[in-house]
């Protein structure tokens, strides 16, 4: 509680003046609908987004931090420039997207270039993640810049979840996440799936860019909406970005500018000072797609790769379970262990599968199986009515559990059901 304190006191001081309803956080990390807005008090608003900011920074510093900008930047002289400098640079970087220069735009360049050490994490995070966005980017034929949305969205981190519910590189809201076809329950949440996330992003902002035909515009509507933009256009009269400026929700204003700022900052780096910090775990990974159910604690007694490294490379796994069953999931290992995993997969599957996952098979299946195949749930207990022509070991299949635990369940002394019957799945 001390260093948010002392944290909030340092960016409270007194700072040059800006436009009006310009302030902001410095790396948001929250969509526009997470934050406590209160018109009359932007200063309790920024305060609420920087504690939620730090916090989840925080988190994933002690939890899962893989960069280390202590050294990087500690004996750097940071540099700054005249506007003009910025201007040539930002026309000269090789983008579709129009990133023009303004006093709003440099407002943030600088407070991107006095966080140096975060500037150092996200370039180099950058290394890691930027090549994933650009194959998908590419399938969609969307322009490749459009990787800098990631950096203000999350900080390149696959983990982080707002207050609001947004979670992932890209944030997405759980409808916005199940209408892209991304997969949320209790056991998956495909919004932190890096490489299943971006392709539904690359498609939401595909269908953004098809609707206003002007990246600016579909930009914005990324982060408060294609319903603000239409308002603010229907206001203004007019359909480019800084025509509808002031109709525009206040956090979407800044996220324009802090997109070209993004843009700038992990482009110009080295020019003011700032490398990218050191890694100190590995950045090269493989993917292993899977039927089998498993528990990432298997993988990582059996391989000897420390569990949080694994929960780094598969985030999308909330309870440490990859499911199974008729759809394949993907197992993301340290590319030196990939083929070891391959070469000992069956001994990696039953390794204390009797106490992490055939004594929770009745949990898993309820959580997320509940509601499909003819199952209802009723008093925390799922259930299967037994239909003409079904066999126990049909039903068994269909459950992925066994024949014998289905008798267990059930009192059974034999095979034999009868139609209209029910079924408890689960112990």
């Amino acid at each position: 509680m001390l260093f948010l304190l002392c944290l909030l006191n340092l960016v409270f001081q007194p700072v040059e003046p800006q436009p009006a309803d310009t302030m902001h956080i410095d790396f948001p990390m929250v969509k526009v609908d997470s934050i406590i807005a209160n018109e009359n008090d932007p200063i309790d608003t920024l305060a609420q987004a920087l504690q939620d900011s730090l916090a989840q920074d925080l988190f994933f510093d002690q939890q899962l931090a893989w960069v280390d900008s202590s050294s990087c930047t500690s004996d750097t002289i940071i540099l700054s420039f005249p506007d003009s400098v910025y201007k040539a640079r930002l026309q000269a970087l090789p983008f579709v997207i129009e990133v023009p220069y303004n006093p709003i735009v440099g407002g943030y360049i600088n407070r991107y270039i006095q966080h140096s050490a975060r500037v150092a994490g996200l370039a180099r995070k950058s290394e890691y993640y930027f090549p994933l966005f650009e194959d998908a980017l590419a399938r969609y034929d969307l322009p490749y810049e459009l990787c800098y949305l990631a950096v203000i969205e999350s900080a390149l981190n696959p983990s982080v979840r707002s207050h609001a519910g947004a979670a992932g590189l890209w944030q997405f809201m759980p409808s916005t996440g199940k209408l892209y076809g991304l997969e949320i329950n209790s056991l998956v949440d495909e919004r932190l799936d890096p490489i299943r996330a971006t392709d539904a992003a690359c498609r939401f902002l595909k269908a953004l860019y098809n609707t206003f035909g002007d990246w600016n515009l579909a930009i914005a509507a990324y982060n408060c909406g294609p319903g603000n933009i239409n308002k603010a256009i229907h206001r203004s009269g007019k359909r480019d970005f800084w025509s509808i400026y002031p109709y525009l929700p206040r956090e979407t204003r800044s996220y324009l500018p802090l997109f070209i700022a993004a843009s700038y900052v992990l482009n110009y780096a080295d020019t003011h000072g700032i490398c990218p910090a050191e890694v100190d775990r590995t950045m090269r990974s493989d993917t292993i797609l899977t039927h089998r159910r498993l528990h990432l604690k298997q993988v990582s007694d059996m391989l000897g790769v420390p569990l949080d490294e694994l929960r780094r490379l598969n985030p999308q796994y909330t309870r440490d379970i990859i499911p199974g069953g008729e759809k394949e999931y993907a197992l993301c290992l340290p590319i030196e262990l990939s083929g070891q995993y391959i070469d000992r997969e069956e001994s990696i599957l039953v390794y204390q599968a009797d106490s992490l996952i055939n004594n929770r098979r009745a949990e898993i299946e309820l959580l997320h199986k509940s509601g499909l195949n003819g199952s209802y749930t009723h008093g925390g207990v799922t259930y299967y009515q037994i239909k003409s022509g079904d066999s126990l070991s049909a039903i068994a299949k269909r459950f992925h559990v066994s024949v014998k635990q289905l008798r267990k369940w059930n009192n059974l002394k034999n095979d034999n059901i009868r139609a209209g019957k029910k079924l408890r799945i689960g112990g």
